[in-house]
């Protein structure tokens, strides 16, 4: 029951609440502090909910940034880190192994590291990542392939999807792809986080 109370889980956002198994939504960030307000609280929550933890960096926030930023922002992050309950992996060692983005292979990764959170006895899978190394339209429309496919394979797990999108790297037609392919978008607004959603189809015409 997608629904009910054992199968919705903390976000660590305020703005956002509580989220069920399955979600997959995105951030847009201009800054280092941008990503770490929304990705380390998040991360927090699946910490302390039981749940493995994956992020996937770049040379935005390199490995190094966010491993400093997980121990300033979550209590008793060395135990965690010892009992490999988080894992912090380098873009190329993710999106990139083996030299080039592969949509198939990168599931199977996510897949992988689900079904062994489970086995491991975690409650399921908390993972964030982010394209921030794309270069070419190529790439981009790769991994925006990518992102359609993982709402296809998403249904019936136990994993929420946080995505971070640079707003160096999108232009209008890039933004919204990423709208289309999430169920939802925090975007910083004035100051402050607002939720973005894509309007229903037809509500315009």
């Amino acid at each position: 029951m997608a629904t009910g109370t054992k199968d919705r889980r903390s976000s660590g956002i305020a703005l956002v609440g509580e989220l069920p198994w399955g979600s997959h939504f995105c951030q847009f960030y201009k800054t280092q502090e941008d990503m770490i307000d929304i990705v380390v609280p998040y991360f927090r929550a699946g910490l302390e909910s039981n749940e493995l933890c994956i992020w996937v960096t770049s040379d935005f926030l390199t490995t190094a940034d966010a491993l400093e930023a997980l121990r300033r922002g979550v209590p008793a992050f060395s135990d965690y880190v010892a009992t490999k309950q988080i894992e912090v992996f380098p873009h190329t060692d993710w999106y990139l192994k083996g030299g080039s983005f592969d949509l198939r292979r990168t599931l199977d990764m996510w897949m992988a590291k689900h079904d062994e959170a489970l086995a491991r006895g975690f409650a399921g899978l908390r993972v964030s990542g982010t394209p921030y190394w794309i270069e070419s339209k190529k790439d981009w429309d790769d991994f925006a392939a990518y992102e359609a496919e993982i709402n296809n394979v998403i249904g019936g797990t136990k994993l929420l999807v946080l995505c971070t999108y640079s707003l160096q790297k999108c232009g209008v037609v890039e933004i919204l792809d990423v709208v289309k392919n999430h169920q939802f978008a925090l975007a910083m607004n004035q100051g402050k986080w607002q939720v973005v959603t894509m309007p229903a189809a037809g509500c315009c015409e």
